[in-house]
């Protein structure tokens, strides 16, 4: 069975010049800042979005947090990230994609910056619900960027690096706040490097990371797109000829298309593609929302320690690192879609053995760590797969909009609707492991029964050229 994508540019056209010369830059020390300031980009966005569940348990006494606070601070900024995605997705394509990741990382490293000034529960809700709506910019910007600046076969590693910077951030969080937990101040002094990055990261990322040249080109600009390949093949080490723009504008075709509408997203031909790439990130993005915010407290309402679960959260993430590492691996060996699914599947072990861990007597605190362990080993890392073929599913015209959009999409289900739905919940753990176990087995049937592979050039698999289903 084949498919053709009618979006876009014809193969022939200027865009597959251009993603063929992109593609033959050799990978070098340029990819590796690129891949570096971005990975600083997730790590720090993963730092200042990812203290709401350490605050659930810091925050609560010294701003005396109720029951009506913890839902809000739950659901409420994971929310607000879906509101500010969904609105980033409507202006990516539009807007660069510097544009829509900057004001994402200036909003979040300044809202965060303001946690410790808090002095009442309804002050931190909104400094958290003003936080997740400018992530929603910043979270899901870094992947349309990435995906349209590396050569293809290093999409992979990009992935596996920005993800590991994420699991990176999560493992330090739960240690801070160990450190941290008998220290009143402790989810004040939490948050503080987090917002002291906005001095940082915004100006790294201005100097060192390029508009996409794509990008560029969708716009009817060849001159710009050409001069900024140039500037990368330069940077690169000058080891392939550079590109002329009059090359890219005798390629464009004469009635130069216009961006196609949002709804596009939608149409016969590409709905089946957003939804398999949502689908895949809802039960991956399920299963990480319920363990990262609601784990720690989840373990302390069933009976474990505030420090155990703090130290398991972190041990999880910890796993999570080499995790991704592998998943990045294994996506150019067996597929993303098959990666998507051996991790999905490859966490099933470890969430029976947690959900069974308060029935092991002595072993309890054994089964629950090594259940811990093998669950961020695989579904915490399956992310460095999903949104890398996420991205890969639109058109250049709609990657921007596409990826966001389906990002957005699937945190609403997965961060809002499930921990909100689950927290009252939490306190049974058949019912907590039980559910995230049965999201995942779901999940990693999903890609390979009704997605497609899509490596090679991002023009190849999604502009015009026929592949198998």
């Amino acid at each position: 069975m084949t498919e053709t994508r009618t979006i876009g540019r014809s193969p022939a056209g200027a865009s597959f010049v251009l993603g063929q010369k992109l593609d033959s830059i050799p990978f070098g020390a340029y990819h590796i800042m690129v891949i570096g300031v971005l990975a600083l980009v997730g790590f720090v966005e993963g730092y200042d979005l990812s203290i709401t569940g350490l605050l659930l348990v810091m925050a609560k006494g010294p701003l005396q947090l109720s029951g009506a606070d913890i839902r809000w601070l739950v659901a409420g900024p994971t929310l607000l990230a879906c509101v500010g995605g969904f609105v980033a997705s409507a202006r990516s394509d539009h807007w660069s994609r510097k544009t829509v990741m900057q004001m994402g990382i200036v909003g979040t490293t300044f809202f965060t910056l303001l946690v410790p000034l808090v002095q009442t529960a309804e002050q931190l809700i909104i400094v958290r619900l003003l936080t997740g709506l400018a992530g929603g910019f910043a979270v899901s910007a870094a992947f349309p960027i990435a995906a349209e600046l590396m050569p293809a076969q290093h999409r992979r590693t990009y992935g596996a690096v920005y993800e590991m910077a994420l699991a990176a951030s999560f493992t330090v969080l739960p240690f801070v706040a160990f450190l941290l937990a008998d220290n009143p101040l402790g989810f004040r002094l939490l948050a503080l490097p987090g917002g002291l990055a906005l001095f940082v990261v915004p100006v790294l990322v201005h100097f060192a990371i390029p508009e996409s040249p794509r990008w560029h080109l969708r716009c009817g600009r060849p001159q710009a797109a050409a001069d900024t390949v140039n500037a990368i093949i330069r940077h690169a080490g000058s080891r392939v000829p550079t590109l002329t723009g009059g090359l890219l504008a005798q390629s464009m075709r004469v009635d130069h298309e216009q961006l196609p509408p949002y709804w596009a997203l939608f149409r016969r031909g590409q709905l089946r593609w957003t939804t398999v790439g949502i689908l895949s990130g809802i039960c991956a993005g399920t299963a990480a929302f319920l363990i990262h915010v609601l784990l720690p407290k989840a373990l302390v309402d069933q009976g474990a320690a505030v420090t155990f679960s703090f130290g398991l959260s972190s041990l999880v993430y910890f796993a999570s690192i080499p995790g991704k590492a592998f998943t990045g691996f294994l996506m150019e060996i067996i597929g993303r879609r098959w990666t998507i699914t051996y991790a999905l599947a490859g966490s099933l072990p470890g969430l029976c053995l947690m959900l069974i861990a308060h029935r092991a007597g002595e072993y309890a605190t054994l089964m629950m760590v090594t259940g811990g362990l093998i669950t961020g080993f695989t579904v915490l890392s399956a992310f460095t797969a999903t949104r890398v073929y996420l991205s890969e599913q639109f058109p250049t015209a709609l990657r921007g909009r596409g990826h966001i959009f389906g990002e957005a999409f699937a945190r609403l289900f997965a961060g809002v609707l499930a921990p909100f739905l689950m927290e009252p919940h939490i306190g049974s753990p058949v019912i907590f492991f039980g559910t995230i176990l049965v999201v995942v087995a779901i999940g990693a049937c999903i890609p390979v029964m009704f997605g497609r592979e899509t490596v090679g050039q991002l023009e190849t698999i999604t502009e015009g050229v026929p592949a198998a289903a």
